[in-house]
This record gives structure tokens, C-alpha cells and sequence, in this order.
């Protein structure tokens, strides 16, 4: 029986995704430079030329995988500004899903490393996606100070200069990341609570 339209948008969606999760991997653990299109399309377990049908280059790739990423960061953004909760329940649910996430998977640590390397790499250059991910993390800074601001002002959030509370979660979050990949199954990820304690504050 032939396969309907659906069914072949399916998969694919489904093979776009192994291509995915393996050029991420194979990035962040042998480098972008010693990663070919034949190491990718092994790994996704599919022939190169399959591959080669989604996406005609090694760069193709690797800039869509940084703009999945860099998308990431802008719901990040537009979650920050909801109204409808409360700063320490918004910085409560995002550590929560970081949490879910780096225990569940690899694909947050490998996506946060592979936006560090796209910045290294895009250093000195005038690429534009070099520039959009720059800005969207200048923004999600903002965000970020913004909700530990009034956090502090409600009285939730422990006082201190809300910009450097901001970049060491941030920083936090990376070396996690990294932690992650370096240690393998050794890896245990910290709970909610030690990653925003210090910023939480104490209930007198």
C-alpha cells in the first residue's frame, strides 16, 4: 500500500532529526573540523546520499543546528516576559526543565556547546548569523536581569547586582553543559534547588 503524504513528511521529519542528534554529537566531541558528512550520515545510521538530499553541505547543517539552538533561546526570551507569573515561578519552572533535560538527554548540552563554538568560531567576522546570536543573548541577558530585578523587589530573590547573578546562572548552566559531556556516566546533575541557591531566598 503506498505510503500517503503525511506519512512521508514523517519521515522525513524523522530523519532529519537522526541527522540532527548525530552531526550535534559528532561536533561537540570530535570538533566541527574533523566531523565529515560520511562520520554524520553513519551515525544517523542512513546512506550519505540521503543526507545529501536534506542538506547539500557540512556548513548547511551546522547553521540550521545553530539556528534550532539560537530558536531556543528566543522562547526563552518570550517566557521570561510573561506577566502571568511570578519571577521566582518562571526562574523555578526554567531551571526545572534545564534539570529535566541534562538528566534525560544530551541534546541541551550539546546544543549549548554548540552555540559556544558557533561564537568562537564567528569571532571577528561579520557573519550575520554571528551577529543574530549575539543580539539573542544580549536580550535573553536582559530578561534575565529584568526578572531577578523585580524578583528582588518582591522580596523573593536574595539582593545583590541582578546583571552578575544573571551571567553566573548562565555560566552556571554552560559548565554544566560541559561537565556533562566530559564526564559522561559519571555525570550527576545538581538539583533545582543548589543551582538557584544563590539566588532563591531563604524562608525566614
Amino acid at each position: 500500500m503506498p505510503r500517503s503524504k503525511e506519512q512521508f513528511e514523517e519521515m522525513r521529519k524523522a530523519t532529519k532529526r537522526k541527522i540532527h542528534a548525530s552531526a550535534m554529537r559528532l561536533f561537540v566531541h570530535q570538533g566541527y573540523g574533523s566531523t565529515n558528512v560520511q562520520d554524520i550520515a553513519d551515525t544517523a545510521g542512513i546512506s550519505i546520499g540521503l543526507l545529501y538530499r536534506h542538506y547539500k553541505t557540512k556548513e548547511e547543517l551546522f547553521r540550521e543546528l545553530v539556528t534550532y539552538a539560537v530558536e531556543g533561546l528566543k522562547r526563552n526570551i518570550t517566557f521570561f516576559n510573561q506577566s502571568d507569573y511570578s519571577p521566582k515561578e518562571l526562574i523555578a519552572q526554567f531551571v526545572d526543565e534545564v534539570y529535566s533535560d541534562l538528566s534525560h538527554g544530551e541534546d541541551l548540552a550539546h546544543l549549548l556547546i554548540l552555540i559556544n563554538q558557533s561564537l568562537l568560531a564567528g569571532a571577528g567576522t561579520n557573519s550575520k548569523q554571528y551577529e543574530e546570536i549575539l543580539h539573542v543573548n544580549s536580550q535573553l541577558m536582559y530578561s534575565t536581569i529584568q526578572l531577578i530585578r523585580k524578583g528582588q523587589q518582591l522580596g523573593d530573590f536574595r539582593s545583590g547586582d541582578a546583571q552578575e547573578m544573571a551571567i553566573f546562572l548562565y555560566a552556571s548552566i554552560q559548565g554544566l553543559a560541559e561537565m556533562k559531556i566530559l564526564l559522561k556516566s559519571g555525570f550527576t546533575v545538581p538539583s533545582p534547588s543548589i543551582i538557584t541557591a544563590f539566588l532563591m531566598k531563604e524562608k525566614e
